[in-house]
């Protein structure tokens, strides 16, 4: 639960009431001057309607040079930023040939694999000459091989599983995977701040969805109680299934999952569990395994597991993984089984060369030094921004770090600033996040030196100080410190 500082909240609420008070004034003027030209679509409804549009049109276009800017590089430690003008106040971006190179905070390249790497690469170009760049077919067609069929098996035996069936992507893997699993007459218990893939997902399933406050067990088992003996709606039957949704590390909160307490909580009421590991499986873990391996969880205890390969294995698709009964029930009933091309083979030896990577069978210990390289950066970084005096949501280990900014008038300030000294982050506000929590979410990589993060904590200092985001006070330095002591002596 975040705390909001009294003032930050009436400056902020007052900084979005001035905001939607011009906007209102302009939209008025802007209908006049519509009705006045005239339109072609006389008759027809606005297919552009109601606050999403004006949210658009009034607040995100003044900052979307924040967003959405092109690169030209590998994602790696250091990228290429391809630089943009306007010359209509925003609202159209125009590239330009110039391009800056800055420090990347915002890819999830949390273990470097999305640079060239000398294993991984020249397998995947073999695989391409091999198996070409698409397969042009879904799984159940023409689109499964050789490799695709090694990738179900290794990812099985990666996260501790018997069996596994992997997606183009890693959205989808959740939006079309939990309809498949649920339906009417089944309970779906969500974690209240669980991703967008798992709301629509779980919207699309048909069942009854009760969410529980963010991480917190006690609550869950309340909701659990409560949900199990009042029964469905209306019948007051049982319900016919009940899964509880949540995730390892939570993309927008840096914070790990409480998996021991929910998981010991599901047992006791015989309930299913689903774990999204799309940030923490490869990033987390004695041997990247995920929270499961961090926190001590049996795998056997998590019913169903879902991951991404976007994030820790430089590749693309996702997957779910439990027994081989489940598994072959989603090969003749997921849509995304059926019906959507298959993952990329060259992305699918990408993924199986990382993990070879991370388990130490390409022969070096590579693997083992990225994960204690990534865990030092994250613990590192996360504790030198708490003694500047920036408020850092989330856990130790975990290498997403979100700042928290609050106003609106200091998130594009943060991102203009930081781009300036070629420090390129990713900003978060309204709707991805609450109206009042707007933030900037720093991704940690194992590509990352201490150079660049301490390159990165001098230029987040500064730009802190001049945007008044540090909204704690600093600890003295160690050379303070030492001075006071000498002078007290």
């Amino acid at each position: 639960m975040i705390t909001i500082p009294y003032l930050t909240a009436l400056t902020t609420y007052f900084s979005y009431g001035l905001l939607f008070a011009f906007g209102q004034f302009r939209e008025f003027f802007r209908k006049i001057f519509d009705w006045w030209r005239g339109s072609n679509l006389q008759g027809y409804a606005p297919i552009c309607l109601g606050l999403e549009d004006f949210y658009i049109r009034r607040l995100y276009l003044r900052i979307q040079d924040c967003f959405g800017r092109p690169i030209c590089s590998p994602p790696d430690a250091w990228f290429d930023v391809v630089e943009r003008v306007s010359n209509d106040n925003n609202k159209t971006l125009k590239r330009t040939t110039q391009v800056s190179r800055c420090l990347n905070l915002g890819s999830y390249n949390y273990l470097g694999f999305a640079a060239s790497d000398e294993y991984c690469t020249p397998r995947v170009i073999e695989s391409l000459k091999k198996y070409s760049a698409s397969t042009c077919s879904a799984r159940v067609d023409g689109g499964t091989t050789s490799i695709h069929m090694e990738l179900e098996e290794c990812v099985a035996n990666f996260v501790g599983k018997p069996a596994a069936i992997v997606t183009g992507m890693g959205y989808v893997t959740n939006s079309a995977i939990l309809p498949v699993l649920i339906g009417k007459g089944g309970l779906i218990i969500s974690d209240s701040l669980n991703h967008n893939s798992i709301v629509n997902g779980a919207r699309g399933s048909g069942a009854t969805i009760r969410v529980f406050q963010h991480n917190t067990p006690s609550h869950l088992e309340k909701v659990l109680r409560e949900l199990i003996a009042e029964g469905q709606p209306r019948t007051h039957r049982p319900w016919k299934k009940i899964i509880v949704i949540v995730e390892g590390i939570y993309s927008m909160e840096g914070e790990l999952c409480q998996l021991p307490e929910i998981v010991a909580i599901c047992k006791k009421y015989k309930v299913y569990v689903y774990l999204d590991e799309a940030h923490s499986i490869g990033a987390v873990g004695k041997t990247g395994r995920g929270v499961c391996e961090l926190l001590g969880v049996d795998t056997a205890d998590v019913d169903i597991m879902m991951g991404t390969f976007t994030k820790s294995f430089g590749s693309c698709g996702g997957y779910i993984a439990g027994s081989k009964e489940l598994i072959e029930y989603l090969k003749y009933s997921c849509p995304a089984h059926l019906y959507a091309t298959s993952i990329s083979p060259p992305a699918a030896q990408q993924i199986i060369s990382a993990i070879k990577v991370i388990l130490g069978e390409d022969g070096t210990s590579r693997g083992a030094q990225k994960l204690a390289r990534i865990r030092e950066n994250s613990n590192f970084f996360r504790s030198e921004l708490q003694k500047m005096g920036f408020e850092v949501l989330g856990d130790n280990d975990s290498p997403v770090m979100p700042i928290m900014i609050y106003n609106p008038a200091k998130i594009p300030a943060f991102s203009r600033e930081c781009l300036k000294h070629n420090v390129a982050v990713v900003i978060v506000g309204f709707p991805a996040t609450p109206l009042l929590l707007a933030r900037a979410r720093i991704c940690i990589s194992a590509a990352h030196s201490r150079e660049d993060l301490n390159k990165a904590l001098e230029v987040f200092s500064e730009v802190g100080d001049l945007t008044g985001i540090k909204y704690f006070p600093a600890e003295p330095q160690k050379q303070q410190v030492e001075e006071n002591r000498v002078k007290l002596e």
